[in-house]
Order: structure tokens, then sequence, then C-alpha cells
């Protein structure tokens, strides 16, 4: 089903934009784990919409309401499901619903669904679907933690706009990061990022960016070679967030340009552990951990609705015509895409150790 993943542990999303309410069920949770709620809506706090000048203005509190899996605090290893509510809706801004909207799944969501498709705010392929998909990746996150593994990201780059290079990374920093609005390593650029967005926003125009993300603490030896690589299963859940266009692992494309002696990363002993030298490859050798940082950069796209007009066809006359859209939409996702993206690959993670070492890992 292409709303469900997972192997050892499944998630599957539901609901549409403007629907009555969207959700998430996890199975395979293991029993007796103490949830943090406090976490949760930490978490769910960092992709809130509607509390920055640079968001949408959609307002939405993301109160979530546990229905099962959950009893005096802890897991009870049968399916966790819950529901969010949709309060803030102004589906009237979707009137032309056959007009399609240049960027959207407007068009491939009406040939597939042969035309019943949700199409207000983008329905059931809508950014608003990541608030269950954070959900669960925080209880995925406090797993991992509980063992020393932590997740974090910065802003890499807004359009044309680079943040300074990191010289490292630990749990301290990460936590720092997300504390953050707008998570940057240099303030200065950081700002430049901040004012390319607004200036685009008075426009009625939008930007994308990259996010930069870390997964550290993670021993050697997870993951599969071939189909179910730690590469493999981190793609497949970041590319399941809307408009994500890009992912690559390490020095990524960039190895290309390299030689076999400058990309292999040489070995070394430090504290009587293997590490390595460099990190070229991102912590993965053979679609397997090896115990250096997971380092990845996902690229975000512009977000598609912008207010100037564009050209695009009006698919129930089937002729061309001119489209400007309404609504409430972010003129970047980069800054509320990064919580999802921790939650997401925290999920990937998870699977992947519950694969090899059992629920009891936990």
């Amino acid at each position: 089903m292409s709303s469900m993943i997972g192997n050892k542990l499944k998630v599957s999303i539901f609901g549409e934009s403007h629907g009555e309410a969207i959700g998430v069920v996890i199975d395979g949770l293991p029993s007796g784990y103490e949830i943090d709620l406090d976490y949760i809506n930490q978490q769910m706090n960092r992709r809130l919409p509607g509390r920055s000048s640079l968001s949408t203005k959609r307002k939405e509190e993301d109160e979530y309401k546990i229905l099962s899996g959950l009893f005096e605090g802890k897991t009870t290893g049968t399916p966790l499901s819950a529901i969010i509510n949709n309060m803030d809706k102004n589906s009237e801004d979707y009137s032309d619903r056959f007009k399609l909207r240049p960027g959207h799944g407007d068009y491939t969501g009406y040939i597939k669904y042969s035309s019943y498709n949700d199409y207000r705010g983008g329905g059931h392929f809508s950014g608003r679907i990541t608030a269950p998909l954070l959900f669960a990746g925080s209880i995925a996150m406090q797993l991992l933690e509980s063992k020393g593994i932590f997740i974090g990201s910065r802003i890499k780059s807004i359009y044309n706009i680079y943040d300074d290079n990191m010289e490292g990374i630990d749990a301290d920093i990460i936590k720092n990061l997300r504390k953050m609005s707008f998570p940057v390593i240099s303030s200065e650029k950081g700002a430049l990022m901040k004012t390319g967005i607004t200036e685009q926003k008075e426009k009625k125009d939008s930007l994308g960016g990259i996010v930069e993300t870390f997964i550290i603490n993670i021993p050697a030896g997870y993951g599969e070679p071939f189909f179910d690589s730690v590469e493999s299963k981190i793609s497949h859940i970041i590319f399941s967030i809307p408009a994500v266009k890009g992912i690559e692992f390490g020095a990524g494309f960039k190895i290309a340009s390299l030689t076999g002696k400058e990309a292999n990363d040489e070995f070394m002993v430090e504290n009587n552990k293997i590490i390595t030298v460099t990190n070229n490859n991102g912590g993965i050798l053979g679609g397997i951990t090896n115990g250096m940082p997971i380092v990845f950069n996902t690229a975000i796209k512009p977000t598609p609705s912008i207010a100037l007009p564009q050209n695009t066809v009006d698919i129930s006359s089937m002729k061309n015509t001119i489209i400007n859209i309404k609504g409430r939409h972010d003129p970047c996702i980069v800054p509320r895409v990064i919580p999802v993206i921790e939650g997401a690959c925290a999920l990937a993670i998870l699977d992947l150790i519950m694969e090899r070492d059992g629920e009891k890992w936990c």
C-alpha cells in the first residue's frame, strides 16, 4: 500500500488536508516503553504552521489524540494509533478544481484515482499529512535516544545562499539545533536566507533549499547489501515527504569528481575503536553502517503554490488557461520540513535495528 511503510516497524498514515482529521497507525512498537508526551509536543511544535512570517498563515494546533496502543503511559505492544483534527480549513480557495496547479499532484492524482481524489488543499498529497508522520517519528526518536542515537539537522542552503561548513557534530550540537526555529551555523548567513525568503514572498514567489541531516552514535553493522541498504531505507521514507526532490549521502555527487585515493575513507584505531579519517561515504559502506555519523543532504523544491499567474490546463474542457492559485502557503517549506525529515529518518533507522536485533533491543 502506498500509505504504509516498514518491515518490523510498520507505519500507516491516513487523511486529507481538508478532511475531518489526519492520523497514523504504528504497528510493531515494543511493549512496556514509556512515551514522553512532552517530547512529542516539542517535535510537533517545530513544524506547526502559522507561527512565523516565513510560514503559511494557516493555524493548526496539531493536538493529537491517542486512540490505542498506550496504557498508563506505556506502550502495550499492540498498534498505537492517533488522530489530529483539521481545524483551520478554507476549502473555497480550491473551487477551481479542474484547473491543474503546476508543481502539484493535482493532475497525477486525478488520473490515478479516476477524478475521485480529494483535491482540497492537495488532499492526501498535502504536506499536512506530514504531521502524523512526525508524531510517529517522535516516538521512534525517543527509542533511539534511549540508546544514545541522536538525529539532527540544519539548513545547509536556501536558494543560492549557503550556511558555513560544520566542523563537528555531537548530541549537544543536535539539541541546540532543535531549539532554533531557523537552524543554521552562521547567524549572518541565516539572516540573508530569511531576507531572500521574505523578498520572494513579497513577489508572490517561493524558494527551496537543502537540509543536512546527521545520525550519530549508531553502531556498525546495521543494514543490508543491495535492496535494503541503509541508503535505500532512508531514501524510501524521505522521498515520501512532499517537496523532496533529491537526496545524497556523504560527499554525494561530488564524490564523482574525486579520485579513488581522495574518496576512500581510510581506517584508523582511536580509543580502541575503528573509525575512518574522513567520512565521504556518509557513515555507510556496502549498504551497512560503519559506525561513523550517517550524513545526508535532502533537496527541497520551492513551494509550488505561488500567487503569480501560471499557464495550465482546465482538465474538464481540455483547454489551455491561466491559474491564479489561492490559499495560504509557505514561501519556503525548508524550515518546517526539518523535524519531519528527522522523524521519518528515525522510523527507518529503528526499523533497520529491529530487523537485526528484534524488539528486545528497545
